[in-house]
């Protein structure tokens, strides 16, 4: 499982772990994968030095990466209450209704919620990077595509890669057109934001859209056997996010959300635009069909969608109001139906893929005989 770009980057495996939990990140880089670690809910510098630290100390000197959420395209002036003021009285009554009907209590006095949109700023973005490259971080992702060309220039001064997510090839060719090192083809799939074309179509009209640049399959990738034929298709090593939220490392919030994971089928995800406004893959529950519904509102667009239901989200997650209790996840979720290791999760990865280049190997055998 290495390729020209994880040995590039000192790994043994060419598996690139997103995630959102600093223990996960530095479980995956000691199992032999390159851990990335999401900074999106991070908007107090200290909170991600804290967890940078953390990571450091137990990578065993294993590389690792971030993960920032950041436009191409800079708003100036725009704050948080700027964007608050927009989102109109009607959606606000709608969540009000929506977690009156399913009893949802609200956040004790002066709690705030987990998760704001300020992690969508620019602004934050920026001081996350300034925390990060005090560190020796070997990746940077931008899950929005290309990050502004300053930040492509100072990740290359400090010799990091900088790599852009793509839903078609239209968008990886104006990522390599703005220099970033690494495409991550992000499959239909995928949990969170993608776009409406799946991986097995995706991954191969990147590699070839960007060429010679390297490409990471994204979406609907959680065993050695996708991995394999990922890396019959071009790319030089996958992107796994969602395979790692049912890991024994991982830290969600709920134990009824982990059971609904556990339980989920691939059939029983959706993309909606209920999170943020942007259609994003996730557990289908009561919320998402209430966004998705006709008769309802609809969601607004980003970032407003996403401000408007963050304490919503925190009160259904920490009260565990499971018919609305949901997250991003891919359709992967259906062969996530155990809590297990990091390492334990890489045993059935590298097991996968040998049976899989050996099944191939085979077949490459019986037709030279013929």
């Amino acid at each position: 499982m290495q390729t020209e770009l994880s040995r590039k980057l000192g790994v043994e495996y060419a598996v690139f772990g997103f995630t959102p939990f600093p223990a996960v990140a530095a479980a995956i880089s000691r199992a032999g994968g390159f851990g990335v670690l999401g900074a999106v809910r991070y908007t107090a510098p200290d909170d991600l030095k804290r967890d940078l630290d953390w990571i450091e100390a137990h990578v065993d000197g294993r590389p690792y990466g971030l993960d920032v959420v950041m436009p191409a395209k800079k708003v100036e002036g725009v704050t948080e209450a700027d964007v608050e003021a927009m989102i109109p009285e009607g959606h606000r009554q709608f969540v009000k209704d929506t977690l009156a009907q399913y009893g949802v209590p609200e956040l004790a006095a002066g709690e705030a919620s987990g998760w704001r949109i300020t992690g969508w700023m620019e602004q934050v973005a920026r001081t996350q990077l300034d925390v990060a490259f005090d560190y020796p971080i070997r990746l940077l992702a931008n899950a929005l595509g290309s990050p502004p060309a300053d930040v492509i220039d100072r990740a290359h001064e400090q010799d990091v890669l900088v790599a852009a997510l793509a839903g078609s090839a239209r968008h990886a060719r104006k990522h390599a057109d703005a220099g970033i090192d690494i495409v991550v083809a992000q499959g239909y799939e995928a949990g969170g934001h993608t776009g409406e074309i799946a991986s097995m179509v995706l991954t191969p009209e990147v590699v070839d859209a960007v060429a010679p640049l390297p490409v990471l399959a994204a979406g609907g990738i959680g065993s050695g056997q996708q991995i394999a034929a990922a890396f019959a298709l071009g790319a030089q090593g996958v992107w796994l996010g969602s395979l790692w939220l049912t890991t024994t490392e991982a830290e969600l919030p709920s134990p009824r959300l982990i059971e609904k994971l556990l339980a989920a089928g691939s059939g029983d995800t959706v993309r909606s635009r209920a999170l943020t406004g942007k259609p994003a893959r996730q557990l289908r529950t009561e919320w998402t069909d209430a966004w998705d519904d006709p008769q309802g509102p609809g969601a607004l667009p980003m970032p407003l969608q996403g401000l408007l239901v963050a304490d919503a989200v925190s009160r259904i997650q920490k009260y565990e109001v499971e018919p609305l209790l949901g997250t991003p996840v891919g359709q992967i979720v259906g062969r996530m139906t155990s809590e297990r290791s990091v390492q334990a999760v890489f045993d059935d990865l590298t097991r996968g893929f040998e049976q899989a280049v050996e099944r191939v190997n085979r077949i490459a055998g019986r037709s030279e005989e013929q």
